[in-house]
């Protein structure tokens, strides 16, 4: 009998949607594995590229994971899959909007009941704090974390602040003055095939039961220390400013559009000057505290590892 998988993911910009095609090939190809898609359809509009106000106007919902729901789907057997990879992108360092409003929903309930997930994630390069959210989802459906993927623009965190913005507000991701192209390299992407050959090697010793991890020793996860902090931060910092602009009306509103412009002149001061600090001394803590630094980067990394 084959081995049911079920693929649920939101891919805004296509990104995403190109990693897992790469990563899930030899599950395509397996005849042992029966591969079921799930694209999440939102009922907001997320359009891309970005405009600049509708970017930062999902920054408090995103932050709270109060998503509208997504358009209705169908499954067969929703309960009876063997394995479910989740998808996801980080927004404001929380899970974006739609896979918030597909985590929160009832049949998200159904389907990951006591079920074993792989999470998915492609990004710029800070999504710990995202992750720690969707663990609290997964547990709220008593789902099974075993493995985590996480794939970021390898470019260095200056760069990728030029980058990164154009290519979502733009939609131009190509090299321009010198600087590498924007997201994910298609190396990397390529590469990615190894995940998806351990995972077929994995539902083949029915691994997935065991609640073992898949992907140990592949390079599935690999944190850069130097966003720890700054990630706590930027996390407490996102849901006082979120509470605050929810306040002067809903998402798409005109009269939390001044606030927003204020959080936005905050936010750009916030990295310009308090990020590149706090990531100095960070490298000095990281020297004197290594054991215990050591020790939250594995525990970061679980359950996959390096």
């Amino acid at each position: 009998m084959s081995k049911r998988v079920l693929v649920v993911y939101y891919s805004q910009s296509g990104q995403l949607k190109n990693v897992l095609t790469a990563m899930l090939e030899p599950l395509v190809i397996c005849d042992a594995v029966e591969l079921t898609m799930l694209p999440l359809c939102p009922s907001e509009d997320f359009a891309f590229p970005w405009s600049f106000w509708n970017f930062f106007d999902a920054f408090p919902e995103s932050v709270y994971c109060d998503a509208l729901p997504n358009a209705p789907y169908e499954l067969r057997d929703p309960e009876n899959f063997d394995l479910i990879i989740v998808g996801y992108q980080p927004w404001f360092l929380s899970p974006s909007l739609p896979m918030s409003a597909f985590m929160t929903s009832d049949q998200a309930k159904i389907i990951l009941n006591n079920k074993p997930v792989i999470t998915v994630i492609a990004c710029r390069n800070m999504w710990i704090e995202a992750q720690k959210s969707m663990k609290e989802l997964l547990a709220s459906c008593d789902a099974r974390l075993i493995d985590n993927v996480v794939l970021s623009d390898q470019s260095g965190p200056l760069e990728s602040f030029i980058t990164t913005p154009r290519w979502m507000l733009t939609g131009k991701r190509n090299a321009f003055l010198g600087l590498s192209a924007a997201g994910i390299s298609q190396d990397v992407i390529q590469k990615s095939t190894r995940f998806g050959e351990a995972i077929v090697k994995g539902l083949a010793s029915n691994k997935e039961v065991e609640n073992a991890p898949m992907l140990h020793g592949l390079g599935a996860v690999c944190v850069d220390p130097r966003f720890i902090a700054s990630e706590k931060i930027g996390k407490r910092s996102f849901r006082i400013w979120g509470k605050l602009i929810r306040l002067f009306g809903k998402r798409g509103s005109w009269s939390r559009r001044p606030i927003l412009g204020i959080y936005v002149l905050f936010l750009i001061t916030l990295i310009v000057s308090v990020v590149p600090l706090n990531m100095a001394l960070q490298s000095i803590i990281r020297r004197l505290f290594k054991g215990k630094m050591d020790k939250i980067i594995q525990s970061i990394e679980a359950p996959s590892g390096r």
